[in-house]
């Protein structure tokens, strides 16, 4: 009996010994490993606009220049609210306050406040440039045009990413002949979206040249995705 326990332990080690180690790679034997790399793309309409505007203001010394660009701000601001913008859509970029050193207003000072507004219903983007820019904003740029949920339109570039990978692994697969098995493995790098930038200005009186919401054109905002996928092909 002890010889019989003894000899088991031994059988079972060389028996492992003559099985060959898992392949990392994930194919078995007999299996051969492809790897294809695709690309999907979708269009989608964009359904939010970002803008920046700002006031900039000279007066003779530096609180004068604040001060008058803090009110001109404050009655921007208060037109973004009147036309239904959340607070949290509208965020302070930049503020400067600095000497003029050249040109006439050499001597004098000038404040600068930008502020960035996100615009979630694109039938306002233009009314909401207009109002900026009657409130006292002088300086414009954008808007950005892009989608508010990029996921979901990903989701069919996604999908027709797969289909095309799947289709040269059975490509691949019928050349060789073999068959698609499984899938060991899908990599996704990520997405990349693209913005669309209607146009830019930056004026010393827009109000003044601004009478009309200006027409914003949503047209279609395209994103790519690529994907890795590892196919095990057998024979068939």
């Amino acid at each position: 009996m002890r010889a019989c326990a003894l000899a088991l332990p031994l059988c079972v080690a060389l028996a492992a010994c003559g099985q060959p180690p898992p392949n990392p790679r994930g194919v078995e034997r007999g299996e051969v490993l492809v790897q294809i790399t695709a690309s999907g793309r979708a269009d989608t309409r964009p359904d939010e606009a970002r803008f920046v505007a700002g006031v900039s203001t000279i007066a003779p010394s530096a609180a004068a220049a604040s001060a008058g660009n803090n009110q001109a701000m404050g009655r921007v601001v208060a037109a973004m609210r009147a036309l239904g913008i959340r607070s949290e859509d509208v965020q302070t970029r930049s503020i400067t306050l600095a000497r003029v050193d050249h040109g006439p207003n050499r001597g004098r000072f000038e404040a600068n406040n930008m502020i960035e507004v996100r615009v979630r219903d694109l039938a306002r983007a233009g009314p909401a440039i207009a109002a900026a820019t009657d409130a006292g904003a002088n300086v414009l740029s954008g808007p950005n045009l892009s989608v508010a949920d990029p996921e979901a339109a990903n989701r069919s570039a996604y999908a027709q990413a797969y289909r095309a990978a799947r289709g040269r692994a059975e490509a691949y697969a019928q050349a060789a002949g073999l068959r698609v098995d499984r899938v060991l493995a899908i990599r996704d790098p990520g997405a990349s979206q693209d913005q669309i930038m209607v146009g830019m200005m930056a004026m010393e009186d827009a109000a003044a040249q601004m009478s009309a919401p200006p027409p914003v054109q949503p047209g279609m905002s395209g994103s790519e995705v690529r994907i890795r996928v590892d196919f095990a092909l057998a024979p068939q």
